[in-house]
């Protein structure tokens, strides 16, 4: 297999804002009437050119998912959750079907963990000129055990995590990203940053088309395990704790399938 490689600019990286681990820097995205490069707007939703692209070789986008600074996708109303899913997801297909890039790839980090930069909710979409991202993963990294499956989208808990620990998986088939996969992510972040572990603040997002599929799996962040970084050996939880995470999910699911 190839080594898969971005080249990263420190230089650019040096000059970007950071509101997440300083507050006193003023937030760019709360100025929309500055914004520069604006590609496509649907109501407060902005996608638009990033400013400070460090990586090599690629075509960097940002999308502003709501002009309130300090939300997040937890506190989103349904209606504006599902309106901006639906709206990432065009944007990404959008991207793919330039057929520019080797690979395009959609994520959001949120948090002081998850190796963003930016406190305002925002969500990427970056193409990859040289770097296929489908040669690092297969189906074995969003198969595990099975928590809830509804209208078609299944949720699962990785078995063989990419990184480690717990690793939540949503998978539907790439014609029926409806209503319920963005109201399924949304109670998925909730559990995250509300009942999963009382230490858990930063999370990631990473979206894949496999096999005919749209996949999201979310990873709750910490300190990355020195076994993982020195050795890329992933740690997966005890039965007992897969086991109740899987009893506290179903719980919610199942409300949810009812309402």
């Amino acid at each position: 297999m190839e080594h898969q490689q971005l080249f990263f600019s420190s230089d650019m990286s040096s000059h970007k804002p950071n509101t997440i681990h300083n507050k006193s820097t003023e937030c760019p995205f709360c100025k929309p009437d500055e914004l520069q490069n604006i590609l496509a707007r649907e109501g407060e939703i902005i996608w638009l050119m990033n400013k400070y692209p460090t990586l090599k070789d690629t075509y960097q986008t940002v999308i502003i998912e709501t002009d309130e600074c300090t939300s997040d996708m937890r506190s989103y109303s349904r209606s504006h959750m599902r309106r901006l899913m639906n709206f990432c997801l065009n944007k990404w297909q959008e991207v793919e079907d330039t057929e520019e890039y080797e690979s395009v790839i959609l994520f959001k980090n949120h948090g002081p963990y998850s190796g963003g930069s930016l406190l305002h909710p925002h969500m990427q979409i970056i193409g990859m000129k040289h770097v296929d991202y489908h040669q690092n993963i297969s189906m074995t990294d969003f198969e595990g055990t099975n928590v809830f499956t509804c209208g078609g989208v299944e949720m699962t808990i990785s078995a063989y995590p990419i990184i480690g620990f717990t690793e939540f998986n949503l998978l539907t088939a790439a014609d029926n990203v409806a209503d319920t996969f963005p109201d399924m992510l949304q109670i998925l972040i909730r559990y995250i940053l509300n009942g999963f572990h009382k230490a858990c603040n930063s999370y990631n997002l990473f979206f894949y088309r496999f096999q005919d599929k749209i996949i999201c799996k979310a990873i709750p962040r910490f300190v990355v395990s020195p076994l993982f970084v020195g050795y890329k050996i992933p740690q997966v939880l005890m039965d007992r704790d897969l086991n109740r995470m899987k009893d506290e999910l179903f719980e919610l699911y199942s409300a949810y399938a009812r309402s």
